[in-house]
């Protein structure tokens, strides 16, 4: 396993794409509501982001055909955009979206309700959104790479939701995928130590149910095997020699 450490001047490249891709996240959030097709919210992110200078390191990516992916309730991830799919009041929609700026990758997601949303898809939102950073919080030079995956289970553990095990956080940088892998959920190995400069995309995902999931015939859409509702919260961050730096928050 090869886990690249940045130099200065790669850090400062990955902070711009990063900067970047949040911009694109707080616009998309603003513009979600009901009626809006999956397609139209592909479709304004792939515009924001050539706007913004970068490409979309999504679309095409092993054959994935949209800029955005856009997961609706019990889609866990990788959902893909269409004219046919429409936001109804009370659904949540989780969008993960990445862009390239000169030759550096950033990967962010987050889940948002549309309109009025039930009290428990809303804690299933909150707590997969802090349980990124009770596991960012242990992303530390000298601690080890699984401090944060056993951070992030024991945040989820005593709600009772579902960690999903067949998808993972990764390194990033020049490529959108790269080493290591990262569990969200609890490992018995504590892993490599981390060192300062080491970029990585941390996303925990969560589901009201169980954690099992089922890829559906299009081979990209996950869904909850029960048909639990499902939520995602991802953002790239650098290690440093003190507090870790997330670099996609607006």
């Amino acid at each position: 396993m090869a886990v690249t450490i940045k130099s200065e001047r790669e850090i400062e490249l990955m902070r711009e794409s990063c900067r970047l891709l949040a911009i694109v996240h707080k616009e998309l959030e603003e513009s979600i509501r009901p009626g809006m097709t999956t397609k139209e919210i592909d479709e304004k992110g792939e515009k924001l982001i050539h706007q913004l200078g970068g490409i979309p390191n999504f679309k095409n990516y092993n054959g994935y055909p949209a800029s955005i992916c856009v997961s609706v309730n019990d889609e866990v991830v990788h959902g893909i955009p269409t004219k046919k799919r429409v936001l109804q009041e009370g659904d949540i929609v989780s969008l993960d979206a990445g862009l390239i700026y000169k030759g550096y990758h950033s990967d962010a997601a987050r889940t948002h309700g549309v309109g009025q949303i039930s009290p428990e898809a809303r804690k299933l939102i909150d707590v997969t959104r802090e349980s990124f950073f009770a596991g960012v919080k242990m992303a530390k030079a000298g601690n080890r790479l699984f401090d944060i995956s056993n951070a992030i289970d024991a945040y989820i553990k005593p709600y009772g939701f579902g960690i999903v095990r067949d998808l993972v956080g990764h390194g990033i940088g020049t490529h959108l995928h790269e080493d290591p892998q990262i569990p969200n959920f609890a490992q018995k190995r504590r892993g490599f130590k981390l060192e300062a400069g080491m970029t990585f995309a941390v996303e925990p995902m969560v589901t009201l149910g169980g954690w099992e999931v089922e890829w559906l015939d299009d081979d990209w859409t996950v869904v909850t095997a029960d048909g639990s509702l499902a939520a995602h919260y991802e953002n790239t961050i650098l290690i440093t020699d003190g507090e870790p730096e997330i670099l996609t928050l607006y």
